[in-house]
């Protein structure tokens, strides 16, 4: 960048958003999921934007900045051309499905606006439909867009906006080459803005080469959770969620919960296990209509109600001072989201509770947040038999109790109970303990310590199914990592990027896993040689994998993937002569030269 580039220090974001020059439309979509003022980076980068300017926005996940970009550009649009407009790219399939839903969230006051989705392991199909039928935003992998740029399937000849989100990251998972090549690809006259935690040299000279005298803004990372809201967590396998709830639910002491979880089916169905067991539970979720939902809320509000389930949209703008609890049932994949959630307690000066469920799979998600909040969460164990049981007799003690302050009625039954001591000779105390079975029905009021102690834990069943998350996959560039204690067969292949490439494990599997819609759990020792890669993965790879990681590239090359036969020390076994050996490799196409002056 240029030393005479407008350098701004976010500091202090104005009252509303209407003070920054968006339109009636935007305005009311954010009234609609109850956003109310901007965040820092969004009260600099959105009149920015709107002004036609260029922006590189320096700010950690969590600090808004995906309305930063969304709105201004559907501030923008023209709804009438059919050709993309917008390209945001993103380096993993997740955030590209995270910014699209946010795009049609802020899209809701504006008709006939069109959001796509492009990445890897979802079919070429429907992205292909789509496309035909004409899109004016486009939200896509770096790998899968260059797919669309190799077959023409994709127009930008008419593009006005591009955005870079989460730059760095891209960059560090390899994907460089693609981003430089995407960004020749385009108009030279479009809109660029890049979003970056990081400004590493990288950043700096793609800024510079693609960018027109952009305007640096830069929020500084504050701690984005509020100091009277305790953050804890639980790694806990995702079949056992809803047990490991209940047990918490027993033994914590809360007024009022909110169990955030991701889909709106999800809010259904664990409302619905919370009732069966004997708790006051309803879901809030974007198909519930408005005038239901004020009834469920003022119900939460007045007591009548305890535990509210709910997605993020449903949520946002709900103040319930009586909301002692925050439960991530799943753990938000951003910090903005996260953010958001555990806002909703600790209101008006009051302490809070925050907990998350967290499955192995998931720590990294928690290394984000606690990074991107500069708060550490603290774990906790789960409520064992003994704390459950006490907490069980302490409630039935209480019940007793105030059963007895209803001194009429007490009367009324206590010549009840005497006419039956009289006519059956029974001692008092037994008619009192089975007049508790029938009270207690046919669940045991205690859980029986022999039993649970004979159970597999919480944890064991979690420590089962374990696999590293993103950014767990740090070992050293060349070493072989230990196989997973699973059942799964496991086969190695062979992909065309090795040492002289500058891969390393971690953009081998984020790339393989984001194209070929695998898990992070999907893969097992990773050998990286001068010249090619060895990689574990499922032996039963199916045929549309194999499609969808036919196109994928690390450090710009595309991998072409195969089964490995050549013997190597220490590695898998080669498999069994006559075996499949894939798909054979694509053969290279000459890249698609649309926008690029012919020579």
């Amino acid at each position: 960048m240029n030393d005479e580039q407008d350098q701004t220090d976010v500091t202090d974001a104005p009252p509303t958003f209407a003070a920054l020059g968006l339109g009636d439309a935007v305005l009311k979509a954010l009234k609609d999921v109850g956003y109310e003022s901007p965040s820092s980076i969004q009260a600099e980068t959105i009149p920015t934007l709107l002004q036609g300017r260029d922006v590189v926005g320096l700010a950690q996940t969590g600090t808004g900045k995906t309305a930063a970009f969304a709105l201004p550009i559907l501030d923008r649009l023209d709804v009438k051309q059919k050709t993309p407009q917008a390209l945001v790219l993103a380096p993993t399939r997740e955030l590209a499905l995270q910014v699209c839903e946010a795009f049609q969230k802020y899209a809701s006051g504006t008709r006939g606006v069109h959001v796509l989705p492009v990445y890897g392991g979802q079919a070429y199909g429907v992205q292909l439909s789509a496309l035909r039928r004409g899109v004016h935003i486009v939200v896509g992998t770096p790998g899968r867009i260059m797919d669309h740029l190799d077959k023409g399937t994709l127009d930008l000849s008419e593009l006005r906006f591009l955005v870079l989100d989460e730059a760095d990251e891209m960059l560090n998972m390899g994907f460089a080459e693609d981003v430089e090549t995407i960004l020749a690809d385009t108009p030279d006259d479009k809109q660029v803005a890049l979003f970056s935690a990081t400004m590493p040299a990288q950043i700096r000279r793609l800024s510079k080469k693609y960018l027109n005298d952009p305007v640096e803004i830069t929020v500084k990372n504050k701690t984005a959770t509020a100091s009277n809201i305790t953050q804890r967590y639980l790694i806990v396998g995702y079949p056992q969620k809803a047990d490991a709830l209940t047990r918490i639910l027993e033994v914590e002491n809360f007024e009022g919960m909110i169990v955030f979880v991701r889909t709106k089916n999800e809010t259904e169905t664990l409302a619905e296990k919370l009732r069966a067991r004997g708790f006051s539970a309803m879901a809030i979720n974007g198909d519930v209509a408005q005038a239901q939902r004020e009834r469920t809320v003022n119900q939460l509000k007045s007591g009548k109600l305890d535990i509210l389930v709910a997605t993020d949209v449903a949520a946002r703008g709900l103040d319930v001072e009586r909301i002692s609890h925050v439960v991530n049932f799943d753990i938000p994949t951003d910090t903005e989201s996260y953010v958001h959630r555990i806002g909703r307690t600790g209101r008006a000066g009051r302490s809070g509770d925050a907990i998350s469920f967290v499955t192995p799979r998931e720590r990294y998600l928690l290394k984000h947040i606690e990074k991107a909040t500069r708060q550490s969460l603290t774990e906790m164990r789960l409520p064992d038999v003994d704390a459950v049981n006490a907490t069980r007799l302490a409630r039935f003690d209480d019940a007793i109790t105030a059963a007895l302050g209803q001194g009429e009625r007490v009367e009324a039954f206590r010549d009840i109970i005497g006419h039956y001591v009289r006519n059956h000779d029974v001692p008092e105390v037994d008619v009192a303990a089975a007049l508790a079975i029938v009270a207690q029905g046919d669940t045991p009021l205690l859980l029986d310590p022999a039993a649970e102690r004979a159970r597999p834990t919480f944890t064991d069943k979690a420590a089962r199914t374990e696999r590293p998350g993103r950014g767990e996959d740090r070992f050293d560039r060349g070493q072989r990592r230990p196989r997973h204690a699973s059942d799964k067969a496991m086969k190695a292949y062979k992909i065309q990027v090795g040492k002289r490439h500058k891969v390393e494990p971690r953009q081998i599997v984020g790339a393989i896993a984001n194209e070929g819609g695998l898990s992070r759990g999907d893969f097992g020792a990773i050998k990286i040689n001068p010249d090619f890669s060895i990689v574990e993965l499922p032996a039963d790879l199916s045929p549309d994998v194999w499609k969808r990681l036919e196109n994928t590239r690390i450090s710009g090359k595309l991998i072409e993937l195969s089964e490995d036969r050549g013997p190597r020390g220490g590695g898998a076994r080669a498999p069994r002569s006559g075996a499949d050996d894939g798909p054979p490799a694509r053969e290279k196409k000459p890249r698609h030269k649309k926008n690029r002056d012919d020579d």
